[in-house]
Parts: structure tokens; sequence; C-alpha cells
């Protein structure tokens, strides 16, 4: 896996060093002399990776960090601090600013360069969902701001069966994120799975299990596979660390385990996440809006007809009747002009719920156009659609709906046109079309009342 990473460091043989070995390994690389120059050439390249020295003269690289990180353009570029800083508070320093490693001088190749093609994963994957994102908000489907759900405490799975790490990684999280404890590795998928947590933390060193498998299991399954994993190992497991970022671990904390250090990852990580999800959420939110109508929850138009195509083709091919129901709520003009729209909007509304609830499970409603309203009935021969729409009328009619805060009954009816399918020939359109007429017929002949449709 390739990208394209910037290098920043004031002494040119770093760069030139680090350039080299980038190179050798397939990387597009630039890079940086100073702070300034770094935050121009993020600006102008939008590197997927930036490899940053912490000791720089007039800006350091803490102080880059934190820039990048609080520009909403930059905020998602992983950042790996490489210096010849080795105490624990320089590494927390370096995290707390906002970046994804620490890796101190002279840096092991394998170690950077898995790391570096871990993070880039990562980078890719959200580099997508933004993309969708930015879509769907000029499409007004999504709002693109999700600060509000980054700052509220994580819930943390910690999974170890050796009684070592629960007491230490509790109290180091206490007051900022929730620790549930778990030591059999089914029940800890099993928790995983259910949605529940923003991270899973996994001693490498279990008693009775092999942590990494436990890893390799939740990056395979559907419900785990994005989930943060930080496992956490002894100072030896050099080997073992790598095969876990191979396998898609997103971090890993050295045992004896640095309380503050343990935040700053955590923080990491369960911010990452939240922001990730929340993108995908406004994504899930922006595909339900664009076949959704928003007042009543049918589906709109566009699905219908591709739904609808696709149900006559089964159809057709398996020799099963369909019918579809054309609905139009009766004189719904002069609702709006005597009571307003907001007492139209409500009446729409209500008609929705009182048609779900006469209807089938199987069968998909649709609002088409103002009072329009289309009733997909699949595996349905017409005569019993014709009932199903007799009692749809029913429910709307026999009841009163009550408008406004004086609660003043109104009575409300709907006409219905059934067509089924007929012959081999049939379209959606001729299917549509011999509804829309018997609904004129319904509404011509008096409204409040069923029509089927002409042969």
């Amino acid at each position: 896996m390739t990208a394209r990473v910037l290098v920043v460091d004031d002494v040119r043989a770093n760069v030139k060093l680090l350039e080299a070995k980038l190179t050798a390994e397939y990387f597009e690389t630039l890079t940086a002399m100073s702070g300034v120059q770094a935050l121009e050439m993020v600006e102008r390249y939008a590197p997927d990776i930036v490899l940053l020295d912490v000791m720089m003269p007039s800006m350091d690289g803490i102080e880059v960090c934190q820039r990048l990180k609080a520009n909403p353009r930059s905020r998602h570029i992983p950042v790996i601090m490489v210096t010849a800083l080795d105490q624990p508070e320089d590494r927390v320093r370096g995290l707390a600013a906002g970046a994804d490693d620490f890796l101190t001088k002279p840096v092991d190749d394998t170690a950077l360069f898995s790391r570096l093609r871990n993070l880039v994963r990562l980078k890719m994957l959200t580099d997508e969902l933004m993309a969708r994102a930015a879509t769907s908000e000029r499409m007004g489907f999504i709002d693109g701001s999700f600060a509000h759900v980054l700052d509220r405490p994580g819930e943390v799975l910690l999974v170890d069966d050796s009684g070592l790490l629960a007491g230490r990684i509790s109290q180091g999280l206490a007051g900022h994120h929730r620790v549930t404890l778990v030591q059999a590795p089914q029940e800890a998928v099993n928790r995983a799975a259910s949605g529940a947590f923003d991270l899973v933390m996994v001693n490498l060193d279990q008693r009775e299990f092999d942590g990494l498998r436990l890893c390799s299991q939740l990056r395979s399954l559907t419900a785990t596979r994005n989930l943060p994993i930080l496992v956490v190992h002894g100072p030896d497991d050099g080997s073992r660390i790598l095969r876990a970022l191979d396998m898609g671990v997103n971090d890993y904390l050295t045992r004896p385990i640095d309380t503050n250090e343990l935040l700053a990852r955590v923080n990491t990580q369960v911010r990452r996440w939240r922001y990730t999800e929340s993108l995908r959420r406004g994504l899930q939110r922006s595909m339900e809006m664009a076949i959704t109508d928003e007042l009543t929850g049918f589906f709109n138009r566009r699905y219908m007809e591709t739904h609808l195509s696709t149900l006559i083709e089964k159809s057709l091919h398996r020799a099963r009747p369909s019918s579809v129901l054309a609905i139009d709520i009766d004189y719904f003009k002069s609702i709006n002009d005597t009571f307003g729209h907001d007492a139209g909007d409500m009446i729409l509304r209500e008609c929705a719920v009182r048609l779900r609830s006469a209807i089938r499970n199987l069968d998909l409603p649709c609002r088409v156009g103002g009072e329009e309203f289309i009733v997909i009935l699949p595996d349905t021969p017409e005569a019993v659609a014709r009932n199903i729409a007799e009692r749809l009328r029913r429910s709307i009619g026999q009841t009163p709906f009550f408008i406004g805060e004086g609660r003043i009954p109104v009575a409300i009816t709907v006409s219905i046109g059934v067509a089924g399918l007929n012959t081999p020939e049939d379209t959606p359109e001729l299917l549509l079309k011999r509804a829309d007429q018997a609904l004129y017929e319904a509404k011509r002949s008096g409204r409040d009342r069923v029509m089927c449709s002409a042969a």
C-alpha cells in the first residue's frame, strides 16, 4: 500500500535518509524543513500522512501537530512524531497534541513502515467517508458538524483474563472513560459486536487464549471490522506488535503502563471512532433521505418506480400476481385553504399512520405527490387488493381527524384506484396508468370509494 508522505525535519541529513527509505518502499515523498513550511505543504498537497520531528526552531513539532489537528481540512491526517526525545512525558505531550504515534530515533524501519501502512489504511477509509459526506452535505442531506459527539466519555471494552491490567487501566481512565472488563474471548466478541463500545483494549498476554487471534476475529466480523482495537503488550513483543498492526490493530501500549500515555492514546482512538461513526451515520441518513419522504416516512416516487419495475419482473417470471393501489385524499386543497398547511401536514402524517396500520408488512407504501400515495402489493391478486383498499378506506374515513390546539374534528376520506397485473406485456407505466384511471373513476363517481381498473 503506497501513500503520499510529508517528512518534516530541520536537519537535512535526516530528511534525505527518510526520503530515501520511503522511496525505496514506493511511498511518494514530500519534504519540509520547518514547521511553517510543513503547514504550507499540508495545505497545498494534502498528504496522506506526516512524519514530524519534534525539536525544530521557531515552531516545534508539538505546535505544528496542534495546528494540523485544529484545522478541519487536516485534522484527519495521521501524524507520526519521530524524535530523539524518549521520556514518557515527551511521548504524552505528542499524543496529547493529536499525534497518532510517537517513535524514538533511531527508528526501526520495519516498525515504521508497518505503522505507516496501518495508518494509511485508516486514512483512506476516512477519506472515502468524508468525500461521500461532503456530497451529501452539499445536497443538504446532512450537517457536516460533528463536534457535539466527540467529547463525551467513551465506552471501553477491556479483554484481560490475567488480572494484571484491569485495576491500572480503570484507574487511569477514571473520570474520562468507562471501562467494562471481560475475560472470555467469545464474550468479548459478543459484547464488541453489540455496538455499545467505542474501543476494545486487548491484553496480548492472556492466560487461556491468544490475544492476537481475538484481534483477528474482531477484524474478520462485519459488526466489529472497523471498531478500534488497542493492544497492551510487554517490552519485548516487537514482532507481535508488527503482526497486530498488519492485521489492522489501531494502536498499542507497552507495559509498564504510563497512565498519562494510556489516557492520551485512548482519547485519540475514541475521538477518531466517534468522528468516522458520525460520518457513517450521516451517510446512512442521507441515503434514507434520498429515497424516503421526510413528512410521512414512506418511500418516494424514485424508489417506488425502481421497486415496482423489479417487482413486476419477478412476478411475471414466477407467474405470481401483484397489484397497486393509487390513493388520493379527497378535497385536500380545501383543508389547506381552511385550516392552513400545518394542519394539512398533520393530516398527511396521520393518514400515513392509518395507511400503514391497514396494510401488511410486505406491502410497500409510497408518497408520490402532495396528497397522493401508491401502495405496492406483492403476491396479491386484484380481488384481494380491493379488499385491502376497502380496509384502508374505512381506516381513514371512519374516525375523524383532530386539528390544531382546539382539537377540531374533521372528517377525511380517500378515493382509491386498484390495478393488478394482467398480461406478460404489462409494464410499470401501464400498471400505474390503470390504477390512476381507476382512481379518477372513483373521484368522478363521488369520492370516498374504491374502484378497480378496467382490464
